[in-house]
């Protein structure tokens, strides 16, 4: 049977492909986001927050980070996978909202990592499209007979998957999944992906969290039952709070999923998941697939961008399966 050999769950914000003498771009951004009231967010927000605004302070955030990168890259390489089942949630990228599936498997030979134009980004985008998109159009391999076995056992499993083995003309695999093949594979350590999409983001078809624990759970079941040797990672992408920081919440998730204190976890308002944060169902649904391994927390650095508390909240985790 497949065996699991890690679980890695890791936000992936553009600040950690920025270098903080550029993040001033992405304040500016934030300052014309059309659901960001900066005004009332400012009114709001902690005493002290400035300490978080100067160049040092974002440095040392962003070292952090990059250092938890570096042991997941470790952790990769050391584990030596087969493949990557990639859990994380499409945002306008291969779908739109003329079909905006709750929960989807792809299972095609390959998928495509399409660059965006870079004249139709905003400009905080651009120094950090390189962890998102390379500069040419890639096809990346995925295990479609793996994935196909994730659709049939959901299937079994009470699940109403959707399941594609082609991408729409022009649309690139999210950057959910392909962070993970700049930051991480690189191109030393490139392995089959299996993208599971879970649609955290947009309204209404959001699952719970209770939802999201069980796909976690079922999606388990289904690669302990496939008949193979493979060495599997899974990679939880996204997250923690975002665009407004919610250093609370985040270490709440976080305690939560080390203690496995599931009935906490699964009470979690879902009015604190939106926006971005709404990410934190990716987070769910790696708990829901690992609730039996110790989690051990990398890191978690809260990288404020603006007195108005915007920015994210950056979560690294890592689970042990037993050897």
């Amino acid at each position: 049977m497949a065996r699991v050999v890690a679980g890695i769950a890791a936000a992936h914000s553009p600040q950690l492909n920025i270098e903080p003498k550029d993040w001033h771009l992405i304040v500016k951004r934030d300052e014309i986001h059309p659901h960001l009231d900066m005004a009332a967010l400012r009114a709001q927000a902690r005493p002290g927050i400035e300490e978080e605004l100067t160049m040092e302070a974002w440095q040392r955030r962003y070292d952090a980070c990059q250092r938890a990168i570096e042991r997941i890259n470790e952790i990769h390489r050391e584990v030596k996978p087969d493949v990557a089942v990639i859990i994380g949630n499409d945002q306008d990228e291969m779908f739109k909202f003329d079909n905006m599936p709750c929960l989807a498997v792809y299972w095609g030979d390959e998928v495509w990592d399409v660059p965006r134009p870079l004249e139709t980004l905003h400009e905080s985008q651009i120094p950090g499209e390189w962890a998102y998109h390379g500069t040419e159009p890639e096809a990346y391999p995925v295990d479609g007979a793996f994935g196909l076995h994730l659709v049939k056992s959901l299937i079994r499993d009470g699940f109403d998957v959707s399941q594609l083995n082609s991408q729409p003309g022009g649309r690139s695999v999210g950057h959910s999944w392909t962070f993970f093949r700049h930051r991480v594979f690189k191109d030393d350590a490139v392995v089959p992906m299996v993208p599971v999409m879970v649609n955290s983001f947009f309204e209404p078809n959001n699952p719970t969290p209770r939802r999201s624990y069980e796909i976690g759970k079922a999606v388990r079941r289904a690669v302990d039952a496939y008949d193979s040797d493979l060495r599997v990672i899974v990679y939880v992408s996204g997250g923690l709070s975002h665009f407004v920081v919610d250093e609370e919440l985040d270490m709440g998730v976080i305690d939560k999923m080390r203690d496995k204190d599931v009935d906490a976890l699964l009470s979690l308002p879902e009015e604190k998941l939106v926006s971005g944060s709404a990410e934190i169902r990716n987070w769910i649904v790696g708990a829901g697939f690992f609730e039996q391994e110790p989690m051990e927390l990398i890191d978690y650095q809260p990288c404020y961008r603006t007195d108005a508390m915007t920015g994210c909240g950056m979560g690294f985790v890592h689970w042990r399966p037993e050897p």
